[in-house]
């Protein structure tokens, strides 16, 4: 029969952990209430991405318009394919013969039509025979851009990979389009051939646009998520000016932008305060100021009422600054900044009492140096916005086709993409950009 004193020692011992416990969940409780009153995360006031935001239902009754605007018509063509003067030959009024009568342009319009696609098909006939003089076998040489290989050429490539990578369609229905638009018979294997083939000269431009973009003072970068086989995977964007480098890789760490800088570390860098994406500045690093107002607001939306409105009407008069600095002087954007930073001086010397208020002080005071760095620096702007517009579709190409089968396939995009948006920076059109790169042609940079 066990010890009296030790069954009475464990039941106390076990009374006493039960106690513990019980009381770690009263406080877990406690602060899972607290939570429940807190605000949802929307795109108004978090970084939650548009797409996820839920939007009021609104009537669907269209508004009346206040003014109707003025008429508009379609602008005439600059350069028309063929012109065809019409001159008149009798008068309506009266039905006399006018073909005589020196006549002007009375009016003008462009009449526009495509031709019927049909696929444009060379059969190579190579002939040969037998030599009279040493009895071996020849055999005539292929014309130049007709060599024996793959049966599809260079503009239909540029059209598969335009209408895969830009347009986003998915490679069964690429085959449908190919078929039905084209009358183009095409297996979905010769469409992973033409892009394949692609990566080579691809990987050549971006080589040369991330030299470009390298030599510059200032990189602004992003990520967002992509899907690669069974995998998450992140698609980086760096940029500035004309020139934009898109990164595929397994990791969203500093790894990857070590890996892309290599030992160059530009004199600026623009982001949001995401970790991996901070330190890389020579000299500066402006924070995304939109990101940070979006916070901001969710610290008013808990309940702070002492901090959080005056810091939101600071940051928002600091990007109407920025948008402005094209008709400001030098001297006028130096004391600006000077005026911010006195405007924030007497902000963050008023004490939060609320949590929330607390919080956002302490992500105030670390990353106060960062916050005004491009008031005077033209080269940079208040927000990250230029990569989120770069991200974007993207986003959208990753909604629409669920991801990629393989790692070169996500690879290939990220150097496709870097070659069209480095093209629109450049005023170029997509389909051309393609087209040169195919040609292997580096990008014409605007002056």
């Amino acid at each position: 029969m066990p010890d009296k004193d030790a069954v009475i020692a464990a039941l106390i011992a076990r009374i006493e952990m039960l106690v513990a416990e019980n009381a770690r969940l009263a406080g877990r409780v406690v602060e899972l209430e607290a939570k429940l009153g807190l605000p949802p995360k929307t795109p108004d006031n978090s970084s939650v991405p548009p797409s996820k935001g839920q939007k009021p239902s609104g009537s669907s009754v269209p508004k009346a318009k206040a003014k109707p605007h003025r008429g508009a018509h379609r602008p005439l063509h600059p350069n028309p394919t063929s012109k065809r003067e019409v001159l008149a030959n009798t008068c309506k009024g009266c039905g006399a013969d006018v073909s005589g009568v020196v006549q002007i342009v009375c009016e003008q319009y462009d009449r526009v039509e495509i031709p019927r696609i049909e696929p444009n098909v060379t059969r190579v006939l190579l002939h040969g025979g037998v030599c009279p003089c040493c009895r071996k076998r020849f055999k005539a040489e292929p014309p130049a851009g007709l060599e024996p290989g793959s049966p599809f050429g260079p503009n239909l490539g540029a059209l598969v990979i335009y209408l895969r990578s830009v347009q986003a369609i998915p490679l069964a229905r690429l085959r449908e389009v190919m078929g039905e638009l084209l009358g183009l018979d095409i297996s979905e294997g010769a469409l992973v051939n033409i892009l394949s083939a692609s990566a080579k000269p691809f990987a050549a431009t971006v080589e040369r646009i991330k030299a470009r973009l390298l030599a510059g003072t200032a990189i602004a970068s992003d990520e967002t998520g992509i899907r690669v086989g069974k995998a998450n995977w992140w698609l980086w964007v760096f940029h500035h000016a004309d020139s934009a480098v898109f990164v595929a890789d397994k990791h969203r760490s500093k790894a990857v932008v070590q890996a892309f800088l290599g030992d160059h570390r530009p004199d600026y860098w623009i982001s949001d305060r995401y970790g991996g994406q901070m330190g890389w500045a020579r000299r500066e690093h402006q924070v995304c100021l939109a990101h940070l107002i979006r916070d901001v607001q969710y610290a008013i939306d808990e309940g702070d009422t002492v901090l959080g409105p005056s810091v939101k009407g600071l940051l928002k008069r600091a990007c109407a600054i920025g948008r402005r600095r094209a008709d400001l002087s030098e001297a006028t954007l130096k004391s600006y900044e000077a005026d911010l930073d006195r405007r924030l001086d007497r902000i963050m010397a008023v004490a939060p009492v609320h949590p929330a208020g607390i919080k956002l002080q302490t992500i105030i005071k670390k990353t106060r140096r960062h916050l005004f760095v491009f008031v005077q620096n033209r080269d940079l702007s208040a927000t990250n916005n230029g990569s989120e517009r770069a991200l974007r579709p993207c986003a959208v190409y990753r909604k629409i086709t669920n991801g990629f089968r393989s790692e070169w396939g996500a690879v290939l995009y990220a150097d496709i993409r870097s070659v069209v948006e480095t093209a629109r920076r450049r005023s170029i059109r997509a389909i051309d950009a393609i087209r040169l790169t195919l040609d292997e042609r580096p990008l014409p940079i605007g002056t």
